[in-house]
């Protein structure tokens, strides 16, 4: 006699359904279909990047239950590697090639990745170590991990902002009918869709996901069959380290230039998103970064006061329909 299937929980399209909502609901408020299209993709392209910033945190968070308020140095790490990176490789930036000038972005991400991963490296093994298991003291140790990680970056590369242009090639829009769309965007959109891709296969498909997902919800189980969990939540923090500083060199072109205190700016934006999300999870994190750049790019050209607020609004919204969030995770 054949076992019984297990049922399977029934996928919640109700975020989903909420994130279409918004951007139809804009739609007759814009009044105009080509300005709506370009506020939809700006929208969009700065939900990728904070999404992409955000599910490294959400990683950490996730595993290793650690509040790292310190996670935007490894933004501003990967914003101003990208700018050395790029300066040093002036030639194909300012090449009317576009291989040459995504060669140059791909190689300043390449750089700006393993810079912010190596910092993640240190920073858990010095800073995150002592403080596993307190809350309160993760907040203040992590909070003044970032000050100094802020001031280091000021001796390095000084207080004063950096112009971080785009590569010739990324410059201009794109014309459909009456709507522009910016080239950096599109290429910004791209890339954040292959992150949640390659983020929600490793996952959901492989062993090394498997025991991620195990560890979220029971730790101690993992160690009892033989996986060294602090091993894998190294990598963990590694991980999401990096992808913080592939969001720094994104947000650094998105704004065109840098400044010490990016990631201190962006550190709300991030906990805005894993908060509407559902701390720990991946496509909640996706949505609630997209909500979020859709929201403000809409009431930015509607009503450009409210937009100070937008994102608090909005997280104020979802958290009284879901207190837990859009996708909570199950053991949280």
């Amino acid at each position: 006699m054949s076992a019984a299937p297990v049922p399977q929980a029934a996928f919640d399209w109700r975020p989903l359904a909420l994130l279409a909502a918004v951007a139809l609901l804009a739609l007759p408020a814009v009044g105009s279909p080509s300005t709506w299209l370009t506020l939809t993709v700006a929208g969009l392209a700065m939900g990728t990047i904070v999404f992409i910033v955000a599910s490294g945190l959400t990683l950490v968070f996730g595993l290793m239950d650690v509040l790292n308020f310190g996670h935007g140095v490894f933004l501003a790490l990967g914003a101003y590697v990208a700018v050395s990176t790029l300066g040093a490789m002036s030639g194909l930036a300012a090449a009317p090639s576009l291989g040459a000038n995504l060669l140059a972005v791909f190689i300043a991400i390449g750089a700006a990745m393993l810079a912010a991963g190596g910092l993640g490296l240190a920073f858990e093994r010095i800073v995150i170590k002592p403080v596993y298991g307190h809350h309160l003291k993760q907040i203040l140790i992590t909070m003044g991990g970032m000050i100094v990680g802020e001031e280091l970056i000021k001796v390095i590369w000084g207080p004063v902002p950096i112009a971080l242009p785009l590569p010739e090639a990324l410059r201009g829009s794109f014309i459909f009918g009456d709507a522009v769309i910016e080239k950096y965007r599109v290429l910004a959109v791209a890339i954040g869709a292959l992150v949640f891709v390659a983020l929600a296969f490793v996952l959901a498909r492989t062993k090394i996901g498997l025991l991620i997902r195990a560890g979220v919800e029971n730790r101690e189980m993992v160690e009892a069959l033989g996986y060294r969990i602090e091993r894998l939540f190294i990598g963990v923090f590694v991980t999401g380290s990096a992808l913080a500083g592939l969001g720094g060199v994104l947000w650094g072109l998105y704004q065109q230039s840098v400044t010490p205190q990016i990631g201190a700016q962006v550190n709300v934006l991030i906990f805005i998103v894993i908060i509407i999300g559902g701390l720990g999870s991946t496509l909640g994190a996706l949505v609630g970064a997209l909500l979020v750049g859709l929201i403000a790019n809409y009431t930015g050209f509607l009503a450009p006061k409210v937009a100070l607020v937008s994102n608090i609004a909005l997280m104020v919204a979802v958290l009284l329909w879901r207190p837990r969030g859009l996708y909570p995770v199950t053991s949280r």
